[in-house]
This record gives C-alpha cells, structure tokens and sequence, in this order.
C-alpha cells in the first residue's frame, strides 16, 4: 500500500531561503542560533544536558527541518539514516518496519538494506543548537529576574516621575515575563506596591501598580492589606475617572478580591454605589466595548456574593437596583454577544428575587409582565401549539425554548385550570 508521507524542505527558516547543507552548517555554524559563528561540537555543556529533557522544556515553534523527523514531525533524539539517504528518528523508523513496510516514507522507494546507520553528525548538531537555545532561555530568565529585583530596589529609594518611570518597566517586564511575576512575589514586591497606594496617591501612580497587581499571585495577606478602605477608594475613584485600560485593571483587581469565603468581607468591599454606578458605566461604555465583559463580571461575582439571606447581601442587590441597573441591562440584552448576555441575565434573574427587583422589571417598556400576556397569549392558542412542538420531532433547543414559554404561561394557574383554560384534548393532556 502506498502511503505519502510529507517531504521536508530542506531550507534553514530565517535563512533567505539558503539551502542548508550538513557539512556547510557544522563548517560555519548556520545552525548556531545566530551566535556569531555558532557553537562547536567539543562545548563541556553539551554532553551534561538530556536532549529529551531541553526539547520538552522548550517547546519551541521554529526548529531547523532538518532537525524534524518526516514520520512524527517532531524533533530527532537519535536519528538514524537509511540506505537512500533519509534520515529518520530510530524508534518511529522501526515501527515502520515492524507493521511491514519495507520502503523510504519520504521517497518510496524499495529498501536494498534495511540496516539503519547512526547520524551522529546530525545528532551532535541537534544537541548543540538545542544546548544554545536552552542556555540562552535560562541566561535570560537570570537577567530578567536581575532587572526586577533591581527595579523593586529602586522603587524603594525614588519619588516623583522616577517612580512612575520604574512602574512603569515594571509593569512591562511583569507583563512579558512570568519569571518576573515570581519575582516580584518572592522579594516581597507585593507588598512594597500595596503600600504605594493610599488616599494621597496620584492616578498616574496608581494605574501602574494597579496595572502590575493583576498580573501577581495574591495571598489571603496581600488581599487583606489591598481591602484597606483607602486603597478601595482609590481604586473606585479610578474606576470612575482612570482610562479605559486602568478601568479594566481596578474591574479585575477588584473581582479578585472579592474572591474570598468570607461573604461579610466582600460586602465590605462592593457596598459603595459610586463602585456600583462605575461599572454600570463600564458596561454602557460604547466606545470602549472591551470594558463590558470584566464589568459584567464583576457585577455577576457581587451578586453572587450577595445572595445569602442576610440583611447586609440583600442591601447590597437593592443598591444595584436603586442605581437603574435593571432597566439599563435590559436595554443592552439585544446587543450583548453570548457570554456577556449570560453575565447579564444572571445579574438579572438575581436581583429580580426581590420586590423591589420585581417591580424595576415590571417598570420596563421592554419587559412583558406575565400575567396580562399570558393571558392573551392562551387566549389565541398559544400553549396548546407550544405543547405540539414539544412533542414533535424538531430541533432539542427549540423544544427547551417552547417548554419554558409553556412554563412562564401557566405561571398562573393550577394544573387543571391551564389544561381547562387552553381546551386541551385528553389526548394532548
């Protein structure tokens, strides 16, 4: 049976299309990874490093083609060449031969010697370029962990728009980096930048450290010490006024402090409605739709935390509809992409639990109250023709669409008065 296999260019990427030759790349060094001259093969560090382990750590999205074995596409550790000149890796070149092949995948042609011959000439090229890339990996996680630790030492001892310069690398390197995020966490970082924020804080400083924070693996202390009244402040005051981008930040810091089990601690937090009104704001902000969805779900996580029965939660979820909340969610529904509109509705379906939440809905031109419609609406036969859809064949979601409108019309009445009510059949009931 004649199966194809992929055929591999033999042009080094990055090269302007020169074909890579063996000899040529172990002679110049075209192989080395752009070190000027590439790397010999007698370098100590070579032959102290496992190939697998380099490879797996790696994971690197461009590798030389002459490196790829053409039956796995992935990286040769012990590439063995056949009689016709291919090279493959030994263990999937014998499996080729144990299920009865006995020809070159890449060419097809019959094998005169099924003999496989070590390459180490390649394979000590592998090693090299792998040992190179591997060392400069761990050579620039070094000097990125240098630079952090060396920023946050700075940061301690300058004031002013120095500061704001250092926040700002920081942030530029905790965004690129995520050595540098352990870093600023294990050199206490965390709290260096908690304390750089307070009621006298400018905004230009606080966006910075906001900036940095959302990106920081947060402990239940940090959390504690960021909670502190005039730091929420801060971040409210920016929420309000800060640029879209700092909006987004103080929306995803805040979220994730109010991540804590302790329910009376998050109501702490969110019981302030300029909060609440700037994330309504957010969420209506046109012109800057990427604010919408952390907005909504920030919203989503104080109802959450909202909906213990307590008297403090339940003035919180009045607080969200005191603000016009529902009439302004419900006017966006139509224009909100899915998982917004999921954020939306479940913001809704809580605060709606209340009167005070049942009433703003009924207040609504563009809600339906239930029970003048649903009147209307088994008046014209439009329940009995809900329950035929439901047993018929068709699509599953519009049978859930059509029992859940059967549901909101039968809301009510008792059982035997909706049946009565819609002239059912006994055969349909």
């Amino acid at each position: 049976m004649f199966v194809e296999m992929p055929v591999f260019s033999t042009r080094r990427c990055g090269a302007g299309g020169q074909v890579l030759d063996l000899e040529t790349a172990v002679r110049d060094g075209v192989l080395g990874g752009g070190g000027g001259g590439g790397v010999g093969f007698g370098g100590g560090f070579s032959e102290k490093l496992d190939l697998r382990k380099m490879i797996r750590e790696l994971d690197l999205p461009e590798i030389p083609s002459v490196f790829i074995c053409p039956i796995s596409l992935e990286p040769m550790e012990d590439p063995v060449t056949l009689c016709t000149g291919q090279t493959y890796e030994r263990s999937n070149i014998l499996k080729w031969f144990a299920i009865g092949h006995f020809t070159c995948p890449t060419t097809m042609q019959e094998l005169w010697d099924d003999s496989v011959t070590p390459n180490n000439t390649l394979h000590r090229l592998i090693h090299t370029w792998f040992s190179q890339k591997y060392f400069q990996k761990k050579k620039k996680s070094e000097d990125v962990q240098g630079l952090t630790s060396e920023i946050l030492d700075t940061l301690k001892q300058i004031k002013g728009q120095a500061r704001i310069q250092s926040l700002k690398e920081l942030r530029q390197v905790v965004t690129a980096h995520v050595i540098a995020r352990k870093t600023v966490v294990d050199k206490g970082g965390v709290s260096l930048l908690s304390s750089l924020l307070g009621p006298y804080t400018s905004h230009a400083i606080g966006s910075e450290v906001i900036s940095i924070l959302v990106h920081l693996n947060l402990d239940s202390s940090s959390k504690s010490n960021l909670t502190q009244p005039a730091k929420i402040s801060l971040m409210v005051d920016m929420l309000n006024e800060g640029s879209i981008e700092t909006k987004i930040n103080c929306t995803q810091l805040l979220k994730l402090l109010i991540g804590d089990d302790d329910f009376n601690f998050q109501v702490e937090i969110v019981s302030s409605p300029s909060l609440l009104v700037a994330l309504m704001k957010l969420v209506r902000d046109k012109r800057h739709p990427t604010g919408n969805l952390p907005a909504l779900s920030l919203l989503k996580s104080i109802c959450s935390c909202s909906c213990s029965r307590s008297q403090s939660h339940k003035q919180l979820r009045i607080m969200i509809i005191t603000i016009g909340a529902i009439p302004q969610l419900i006017e966006l529904l139509p224009g909100l992409n899915a998982e917004s509109l999921e954020l939306a509705l479940f913001i809704l379906d809580s605060v709606s639990n209340l009167i005070e939440g049942k009433l703003a809905l009924s207040d609504c031109t563009n809600t339906i109250p239930n029970m003048e419609y649903s009147l209307i609406a088994i008046d014209v036969g439009l329940a009995a023709k809900l329950l035929l859809v439901i047993q018929s064949g068709c699509n599953p979601s519009i049978k859930q669409q059509s029992a859940e409108l059967l549901k909101l019309c039968s809301v009510n009445y008792s059982d035997s008065i909706f049946i009565s009510k819609c002239k059912l059949t006994r055969a349909i009931q």
